[in-house]
């Protein structure tokens, strides 16, 4: 059958249908677990791409979605670390967690990434985290908790309020080392997060 041969109105109906489809997945990249991420986003006046996006799980449970956006694209995890371009960390919860087990699960990862002498130089810092997460409390499945990095420190968002910051470029740059340094929570995740 030929363009010709199609009714008109048939073929404006399908052109609409097909528009729709299409507009409907402007902006998503992919589904993990159900969830659909987003292909871009804006922090403040920074446009921002997804590098990767993958799921964190522990024994058999599906914790959350991580998703990782960047200004530009990079493979590279020290590249991205080391960086004073924003950063964001995005993290949809899956499952219920208290405020107290979300952060230890932090700072787990930042004592498997660190040594003893690093984690001294950040001990002030990661006080001022635990009180961020102490007004943090409780997330729920579906709760998004944002942490967005720049060379000004970190900003907290949980559903697109903020919870509180920290003014230490340094502790950013720890917290990345959680999915992204030597001794990552999930090296499938790692992996994930840099697009591969």
């Amino acid at each position: 059958m030929t363009m010709r041969q199609i009714n008109p109105l048939r073929y404006i109906v399908l052109t609409l249908v097909m528009a729709a489809l299409l507009a409907g997945n402007a902006g998503r990249a992919a589904e993990i677990a159900g969830i659909q991420v987003d292909d871009r986003i804006k922090s403040g006046s920074t446009e921002m791409q997804l590098n990767g996006a993958g799921l964190r799980t522990r024994l058999i449970f599906n914790i959350y979605v991580a998703a990782l956006y960047l200004p530009q694209k990079s493979s590279d995890p020290g590249t991205i670390i080391q960086s004073r371009a924003p950063r964001r960390m995005a993290l949809r919860m899956l499952r219920d967690l208290d405020g107290s087990t979300l952060l230890n699960a932090l700072k787990d990862g930042l004592r498997d990434n660190h040594s003893e002498a690093e984690l001294a130089a950040l001990q002030a810092d990661i006080s001022q985290l635990e009180k961020v997460f102490t007004t943090v409390g409780s997330t729920k499945s579906g709760d998004l908790i944002v942490l967005d990095l720049n060379n000004e420190g970190l900003v907290v968002t949980v559903n697109g309020n903020p919870r509180g910051s920290v003014a230490s470029e340094a502790l950013g740059r720890a917290l990345l080392k959680i999915w992204l340094g030597e001794k990552p929570v999930e090296a499938s995740l790692k992996k994930a997060l840099l697009g591969n």
